[in-house]
């Protein structure tokens, strides 16, 4: 029975760990897709690139501040 106990633990353990990094991966393929866009963009100056850069940053910090109430 001990050894039920300990290979259930350990299944839940292995499949938390792959949701986790699956959903790690999701995240950071949204952010990289978000630089990207940026990446490509022929702003007209530094302050147009400042600006884009601003804008996500504040779209990040939003994301955290969603999570936090969460």
């Amino acid at each position: 029975m001990d050894m039920d106990l300990q290979s259930f633990v350990r299944e839940v353990q292995n499949k938390y760990e792959k949701k986790l990094i699956e959903r790690e991966m999701e995240v950071i393929a949204y952010w990289k897709e978000q630089l990207d866009r940026l990446a490509v963009m022929k702003p007209e100056g530094v302050a147009s690139l400042q600006t884009h850069i601003r804008k996500l940053s504040e779209m990040m910090a939003n994301r955290i501040t969603t999570l936090k109430k969460k």
